[in-house]
């Protein structure tokens, strides 16, 4: 049990099953003395704390990512509060003056879905969307899709936020798709949740992901890692050549040669010291992602027998999303709207946190939660 990890959140949350942390996870105890350790570092250094954090913090925080990762370059990490801002920054290194031709799916989360229909109602873009059910066969059908047009732009989900499904195995998910297409995948329902390796696909893909779900860092500290190339991206701030200031040419707009080319401006990096507090954290107890991943498989398994058990008419295996096959660190049940709605309440009102999202009631797992205390006899009166 790791519930010792996160004494401060589970105290302040007393009687609480939280299933909602693939949504927000708790933080461990030792984020909150990285926020102290922030403050003091600004009072001590006030200015200078910008060369401390670029020599020292950021790249140390590289590292720990690039080894849950596999990378064997962790330059190519770059920071920003969102991923939101690193999306459109990928955006703006194409051509403005060309419509993009986009291939994603149906199933991407809000930041990439609203953006991309902006640009679609705006004439800018071209989009090609592949539904992901059924699961079966939607890696070839995205594959096949992308092989028989040009796109300029793939971008795609390591693992769904609307059912929890994940592409099998990344690298040779990626090797299937054309060369010549941007490829950005959204990592983050895999990133720290499940065994990642992108030591084979780190020179050609974007992949965007952050710390305020299983990295348990909290909201603020997204990154992306930056395939091989010079982008330029016209959508640009100052820290994109933060360490080249005093060389800056009149008339020139200089970048960073590795992933900071993508950066953006003055940020508060606060969140990125919880991210590096959380994965030390990790580093020092033995906590792998492949540790934590068995873990909370263990949990899910003793769910879904508590589930078996209660034969519920609605939550029930019948009405889960992607049962057979490889799915991220939370459960999606598929139901009408309404009864989505009625059952999160009743849930709630007995102390069960959940989230949904329209017809899907999703149930998320870590490694603070004890599977033998779950409790889901309120159902019963449902």
């Amino acid at each position: 049990m790791y519930q010792h990890l996160y004494k401060q959140f589970l105290a302040a949350r007393p009687n609480i099953q939280h299933f909602a942390c693939h949504s927000h996870h708790y933080w461990p105890d030792v984020t909150r003395q990285a926020m102290l350790d922030y403050w003091d570092d600004t009072a001590s250094m006030v200015d200078e704390k910008w060369d401390h954090i670029f020599a020292d913090k950021l790249p140390a925080t590289q590292k720990l990512i690039a080894k849950s990762l596999n990378l064997t370059s962790p330059e190519r990490i770059v920071f920003a509060p969102n991923t939101h801002e690193l999306l459109y920054r990928i955006y703006s290194s194409f051509d403005p003056a060309k419509k993009i031709k986009i291939l994603t799916t149906d199933s991407e989360f809000y930041s990439f879905q609203r953006q991309s229909e902006r640009l679609e109602q705006a004439g800018l873009v071209e989009i090609t969307r592949i539904t992901t059910e059924p699961f079966s066969n939607f890696e070839q059908r995205f594959t096949e899709a992308a092989q028989k047009d040009e796109y300029d732009w793939i971008f795609v989900s390591q693992v769904f936020f609307n059912s929890g499904y994940a592409i099998n195995d990344l690298a040779d998910f990626i090797q299937q798709l054309p060369t010549q297409p941007l490829i950005t995948i959204d990592g983050y329902h895999g990133f720290f949740a499940i065994p990642t390796d992108l030591s084979e696909i780190e020179q050609k893909v974007f992949y965007l992901a952050g710390s305020y779900k299983y990295a348990q860092g909290g909201e603020g500290a997204c990154f992306a890692v930056v395939p091989d190339g010079n982008y330029q991206p016209i959508y640009t701030g100052w820290f994109a050549e933060f360490g080249d200031l005093h060389q800056r040419q009149e008339g020139h707009v200089g970048y960073a040669k590795n992933g900071q080319q993508f950066a953006g401006a003055t940020i508060d990096f606060s969140a990125m010291y919880r991210l590096h507090a959380s994965l030390t954290l990790f580093e020092q107890e033995g906590l792998s992602v492949e540790v934590i991943h068995q873990y909370v498989e263990q949990c899910q398994q003793a769910f879904l027998q508590q589930i078996d058990e209660l034969k519920h008419p609605l939550l029930n295996r019948d009405n889960l999303l992607s049962p057979n096959h490889n799915h991220g660190h939370f459960l999606t049940f598929k139901l009408d709207e309404d009864d989505v709605v009625s059952l999160a309440k009743l849930l709630d009102s007995n102390g069960i946190k959940t989230d949904f999202r329209g017809n899907r009631l999703r149930f998320g797992f870590a490694i603070y939660h004890d599977p033998t205390k779950y409790d889901l006899t309120c159902l019963r009166q449902g």
